[in-house]
């Protein structure tokens, strides 16, 4: 009897350790993405500026259903920060928390870098609604270090115009991709041939000769293929 209770007991704990992982794994915003099944990048940069604003710069996070995004971080600023994806009422009520102790956390949703550290953090977005990037650290979301995270099966697509292009050359080491395009409405061209750069994902899309559609914008300055179907 009493090995009987025992073994209940183990199969009982396992159990519970497992739905504690899958709990922990799936989040009302979503769950943690594989790199292999990226379809995006955004750039995110944790900063400070001069008029004491602390920010979260990046392309607007407006994200279709199901998208799995890389969020590639990089702390431009002189303080320690945080890049956390939550629901508005979890970040409010973890706010709170961090305010009575600064805990640093080991979540899939969140990473902490220090001064000049990069890191990333890949998440497919499941479920549609407003959500929220912030840093948690005392004293920085209220210093403005907070954006809206906007989920839903056509927000993604909603005012972005494609433009028809064929691909006339790819130099995936050096991440670039000439195109030949008709006008981009959104950045005021007129159609040519243009040198453009593309993360891996969307670049293990391309190929020589390939007719695309694509959304191309200024990141960091460069002309870049944001999107491609």
């Amino acid at each position: 009897m009493k090995k009987l209770l025992l073994s209940t007991s183990l199969v009982l704990f396992a159990s519970t350790g497992a739905f504690a992982d899958v709990g922990h794994a799936k989040m009302a915003i979503g769950m943690p993405g594989h790199t292999a099944k990226v379809d995006r990048t955004i750039d995110v940069t944790l900063l400070e500026n001069d008029e004491g604003e602390m920010l979260i710069e990046s392309e607007e996070m407006t994200i279709k259903q199901g998208e799995t995004i890389r969020f590639n971080i990089t702390n431009k600023g002189e303080l320690e920060h945080e890049f956390v994806l939550d629901t508005l009422e979890n970040i409010a009520e973890h706010k709170i928390e961090m305010a009575k102790m600064d805990m640093e956390h080991d979540d899939p949703n969140r990473i902490r870098l220090d001064p000049g550290a990069t890191g990333e953090v890949v998440w497919t977005f499941a479920n549609a609604g407003t959500f929220e990037a912030a840093c948690l650290i005392p004293g920085h979301y209220e210093s403005g270090m907070h954006r809206a995270v906007s989920v839903g099966d056509q927000i993604a697509q909603a005012d972005v115009e494609y433009t028809s292009g064929t691909i006339k050359k790819i130099d995936a080491k050096a991440g670039k991709v000439t195109i030949i395009h008709g006008p981009l409405v959104n950045l005021d061209m007129p159609a040519m041939t243009m040198v453009f750069r593309a993360d891996e994902a969307i670049m293990a899309k391309m190929a020589e000769g390939q007719d695309i559609e694509f959304v191309a914008d200024r990141v960091k300055g460069k002309l870049t293929v944001t999107q491609m179907k």
